[in-house]
């Protein structure tokens, strides 16, 4: 069973930053994709970043320019470096993978970010 295990939320002041992490269970080379979304209270769950198997990368526009998505095949883990949070970053960050038909979620990470 393949399982994603994330890492490295907490709480913040504005502009401070943060690095999350995704562990996977298996070689990443298994994902067609992989990306974290997050869910923000009372809001429905959003993609924040997403990477391909090729490399390509795609953000939200609400953090564009602040949020870094990349993976390290030989760790099988996949990061998302957060600067100049802001408060409305606040919420849980879930990674995602998907396994050919499939989606492999993990269990989330909450992220805070005070004023």
């Amino acid at each position: 069973q393949v399982q994603l295990v994330e890492s490295g939320g907490g709480s913040v002041q504005a502009g401070g930053s943060l690095r999350l992490s995704c562990a996977a269970s298996t070689s990443l080379f298994s994902f067609k994709a992989m990306g974290w979304y997050r869910q923000a209270p009372g809001k429905q769950r959003e993609l924040v970043a997403r990477i391909t198997a090729g490399g390509i990368t795609d953000y939200s526009d609400s953090v564009q320019g602040r949020f870094t998505i990349s993976r390290d095949r030989a760790l099988n883990t996949m990061y998302l470096r957060m600067n100049n949070l802001r408060p409305d970053d606040t919420g849980v960050y879930s990674c995602n993978a998907a396994l050919g038909a499939y989606q492999i979620w993990g269990q989330g990470t909450q992220v805070t970010v005070s004023s």
